[in-house]
């Protein structure tokens, strides 16, 4: 997966080089949306969630790890963190995914797990690298 990995590499780097000082990190668009703050919140779950996943798929199968985006923002307090802890813990937990995707076994590339929430929903360990990434800059271009 180096070529995923050179891409999540990219997202990290291009996204660092915006001026962080310029982004309103505080502001909601309305109550029921996300800061951007919150937005890298679910970002750091999303990855945390995706990091277990492939770790899990190099050695089990068809496993069911599912995310509820929701309630993880809103028990972490993410509005209540300073942005550059939250951009310090999104960069290093999407680091330690590149490492992983790094050293794949290939023969595990295939491997499947469930992130279904009501109904089976199996994904390749290739899909669900595809999708964090594709994932990681829909996110990105909400903040920008």
């Amino acid at each position: 997966m180096t070529a995923t990995s050179l891409l999540l590499n990219k997202v990290i780097t291009e996204f660092l080089q915006t001026n962080a000082d310029q982004i309103d990190w505080e502001s909601k668009p309305s109550p029921a949306k996300w800061s951007n703050k919150e937005i890298i919140g679910h970002l750091i779950d999303s990855a945390h969630i995706n990091l277990l996943r492939f770790v899990r798929c190099t050695y089990e199968e068809n496993f069911k790890l599912v995310y509820e985006q929701d309630p993880y923002v809103s028990v972490q307090h993410y509005q209540d963190v300073a942005v550059k802890e939250l951009l310090d813990l999104w960069i290093l937990v999407n680091r330690q995914i590149i490492r992983v995707w790094e050293n794949y076994p290939a023969d595990r590339l295939t491997a499947r797990c469930d992130n279904g929430k009501n109904e089976l929903s199996l994904h390749t360990v290739e899909w669900l690298a595809n999708d964090y990434v594709e994932h990681l800059l829909h996110h990105l271009k909400q903040i920008e």
